[in-house]
């Protein structure tokens, strides 16, 4: 067999990525189509498979490293073949590896104890173990891996939440600013909660109340430093980018959503799961038809029409911010939507997304309001020329006037939106418009079905 420099796939669209881990060991069997190393790109983690079979003779680039596309990062060829012309050094042959030798089962599953990491130290993690991790408020770090090279895997995380021995948060506090490790620790409290005065150095004697006041225990605080990871970067180049060549500014208009709600419970009633988000990205796509220059863009000293309408929700994710594209969001309709919208949502939080999932965008919709933010300004994410940003829908009091003139103050959901646009090629007057055919789009959604 041949001899076969492996690089990163040449169909990302990135310029370099991160490589998280290795599948498989120098002088171990590849077989086609079998995953081989992962890599952190600047949007998600992904999985490389291998594209031939032979065995791995030598590996370049070890995980931590931060590799070109165009960067050779392993060699892929016959048990005992010379490497070394082309890791240019004195590269020993690599051998087949010996068969491991079954482990013998384990008397009990006790429990793995807390990792011991250095500080700064990487955790090699997978998405879906850093949201559940994010999500229970758990200290990654912490968590003793199981997958491939010690790589943490959801499974870890809950199997250490499962383990974890209840603490309060005071005692928790001091515990990690000290060191101390809280599986040895027995809890006095209810259920065998841990309190302060259980923590090495305590005094059961003293007053619970008094014990678990802040002042109770000194504590020394400092700071860390903490690499970004590829995403944080891209996120930082781009919004950089962003300020500093767009022209931008924004524009602000309040929504009646009182009959996108009425829209969204008849769906709900035939059984089909509408957001208002999707209601919100379908009136976007409608308006952006209507309005070709918003769905442009800015090329040198020339404007890019497209003739398509690609729309991008933000999604966030442990460690930042990702942006997958409905692609022909004016012409697949609500339910096309938020099929597409669910299905790009998952593929995010699992890191499962392709590059074609999160490229060729024309317009982004951000949405905060599950954060309960009224209404917020969003940074344009280029090229393209404008973002709209979306806030809660709550219950306002509003000035109405009846057939006859009068005034009366009613109750509406009302929703804020703010377009953040590129005033090189979208003028106020046509950002006003934009958002006034978004208002009237929203208002009157039947045109929306």
């Amino acid at each position: 067999m041949a001899t076969i420099v492996i690089m990163p796939k040449q169909g990302l669209m990135m310029e370099e990525g991160t490589i998280t881990s290795w599948l498989k060991k120098e002088g171990e069997a590849v077989t086609a189509g079998e995953p081989l190393f992962e890599m952190e790109t600047d949007k998600l983690t992904i999985t490389m498979d291998a594209e031939a079979s032979g065995t791995l003779l030598k590996i370049l680039h070890p995980e931590g490293d931060v590799v070109p596309i165009t960067q050779p990062i392993a060699v892929l060829g016959e048990p005992g073949e010379d490497v070394s012309a082309l890791v240019g050094g004195d590269a020993a042959p690599a051998q087949a590896a010996a068969p491991a030798e079954a482990a013998p089962a384990p008397a009990s599953e006790a429990p793995a104890p807390a990792v011991e990491r250095a500080p700064g130290e990487r955790v090699f993690s997978s998405p879906r173990a850093r949201l559940r991790a994010e999500e229970n408020g758990v200290n990654i770090a912490a968590v003793p891996g199981s997958g491939p090279d010690g790589l943490v895997i959801e499974r870890d995380v809950n199997a250490y939440m499962a383990n974890k021995p209840a603490v309060t948060p005071l005692a928790a506090n001091i515990a990690k600013a000290q060191g101390v490790d809280l599986s040895g620790v027995t809890g006095s409290g209810s259920n065998g909660k841990i309190k302060v005065f259980d923590l090495p150095g305590g005094s059961p004697a003293a007053a619970p109340a008094a014990q678990e006041s802040p002042a109770a225990v000194q504590q020394s605080r400092g700071t860390r430093t903490e690499k970004m990871s590829g995403m944080r970067k891209a996120i930082s180049r781009n919004m950089l980018a962003s300020k500093e060549t767009n022209a931008q500014t924004n524009h602000r208009i309040k929504v009646d959503m009182t009959a996108a709600i009425a829209l969204r419970k008849q769906y709900k009633d035939l059984g089909i799961k509408i957001s208002y988000n999707d209601i919100i990205v379908r009136a976007c796509a409608k308006a952006l038809a209507d309005m070709p220059i918003v769905n442009a863009s800015v090329e040198g000293d020339s404007i890019l029409y497209h003739d398509y309408v690609n729309v991008g929700t933000a999604v966030s994710v442990p460690g930042g911010l990702i942006v997958p594209v409905i692609k022909d969001a004016d012409i697949i309709g609500l339910s096309g939507i938020a099929a597409r919208s669910a299905e790009l949502i998952e593929k995010a939080r699992d890191g499962k997304l392709t590059d074609a999932d999160y490229h060729g965008g024309t317009f982004t919709v951000s949405s905060l309001g599950m954060f309960d933010l009224d209404d917020f300004v969003a940074i344009i994410n280029p090229p393209e020329s404008a973002i709209l940003a979306v806030g809660k829908i709550a219950k306002t009091p509003v000035v109405v006037t009846n057939e006859e003139g009068e005034d009366a103050i009613v109750i509406k959901s009302m929703c804020a939106l703010c377009l953040s646009y590129d005033h090189r090629i979208i003028d106020g007057a046509e950002a006003a418009k934009f958002l006034q055919k978004v208002k009237n789009y929203l208002q009157n959604p039947i045109l929306l079905i």
